[in-house]
């Protein structure tokens, strides 16, 4: 199993340390979200400052960017990191496109289909000098004058890892992605009784298997060095599932689970702004559902019953108000966790 860390994206000075750090004790890869700040710039600056770790988005919003100014971005990052970049990609859902980015709203899966597809269009014109002609419903690219290739330093395509929540999301991964980024809002039993049999309906249109395919993440890790802290850090996954429980496109977690009326009241709570009362309402045994909970001394046996089978590379991430260091003991521990997962395919 593969173990991912994330990078500081709050003030760029500190991606140097942070990605030589990461690599020190023996992560596979770190990642950036779009929250806050830019999810690439930190990747160039890890990019220089690495030799061995694989820097990916976890996501970049996508609907915001027109997939030739995502191609642009990437086929930098590859160069830069001789081929050590992967995309991850999500749509968000339609209030912060609409209200935050000022993006109309389409039906999201045709449009990142299209999306996911106009990429690798991209990358093959310039890779391989192939004649730009994607048209389809959401976007058009036909125009690439000479002048506007970039140089190739014959890299691998970049990976393209998609954000998965409900069926449809879930089915469009496994067609045309080469991952899928789940929501830690997950139990292992809805992994296993929905998203596996989404994602295998997906990979059947294409004829692909799960060898070249990675499942990343699918619910929270709570840990630290002592009781106390993992007890902290267990604290902050109950708050996460009250804020993401409150979601509606989040409650086919809870109905399987049947705490299907616990989503409709976060959902309630939410509406009158009592953060405090929403997380008073989960019942404390959701969090064992929801999380691999143990000491830095248990938590990769935790880890292996709760993701092990199923999760390719986990981050074992918890409070950032927490400090997170987890020791590179403990990283190997988890690298030796079985997994699927034998790597993403190089060919164009």
């Amino acid at each position: 199993m593969r173990v991912t860390t994330t990078l500081p994206q709050h003030d760029l000075r500190l991606v140097p340390d942070a990605a030589r750090q990461a690599e020190a004790a023996g992560y596979d890869g770190v990642l950036t979200m779009e929250n806050k700040n830019d999810p690439f710039l930190a990747h160039a600056i890890a990019a220089l400052n690495s030799d061995t770790l694989e820097l990916g988005t976890s996501v970049a919003i996508s609907f915001p960017r027109s997939p030739m100014v995502v191609a642009n971005v990437c086929w930098d990052l590859q160069i830069a990191s001789r081929g050590r970049f992967v995309l991850g990609l999500g749509p968000q859902i339609r209030p912060h496109n609409e209200k935050r980015f000022s993006v109309r709203w389409t039906p999201p899966v045709p449009r990142m289909r299209e999306y996911v597809h106009a990429l690798r269009a991209i990358w093959r014109c310039w890779e391989k000098g192939e004649k730009l002609n994607f048209e389809g419903e959401h976007y058009t690219f036909t125009l690439m004058p000479p002048y506007f290739v970039p140089v190739s330093q014959h890299m691998k395509m970049v990976p393209v890892t998609l954000a998965a929540v409900g069926p449809h999301s879930l089915r469009l991964a496994g067609e045309v992605a080469d991952g899928v980024r789940l929501h830690p809002f997950c139990t292992r039993r809805y992994v296993d009784e929905a998203v596996l049999p989404r994602l295998a309906e997906g990979m059947a249109k294409t004829g692909r298997g799960l060898e070249h395919f990675e499942i990343s993440g699918g619910g929270f890790i709570a840990t630290g060095p002592d009781e106390a802290t993992t007890a902290r850090n267990a604290a902050w996954v109950r708050t996460r599932i009250g804020f993401y429980g409150s979601t509606p496109d989040y409650w086919p977690v809870l109905e399987l689970h049947g705490h299907g009326d616990l989503g409709r009241k976060l959902n309630a709570l939410s509406k009158q702004g009592k953060w405090t009362e929403m997380t008073s309402a989960v019942p404390e045994e959701l969090v064992h559902l929801f999380a691999a909970v143990g000491t830095h001394k248990e938590i990769a046996g935790k880890i292996e019953e709760r993701f092990g089978g199923v999760a390719d590379a986990i981050t074992p991430r918890g409070d950032p108000a927490i400090e997170a260091d987890i020791p590179p003991d403990l990283i190997q521990d988890i690298r030796r966790i079985p997994a699927r997962f034998r790597g993403f395919r190089a060919e164009w």
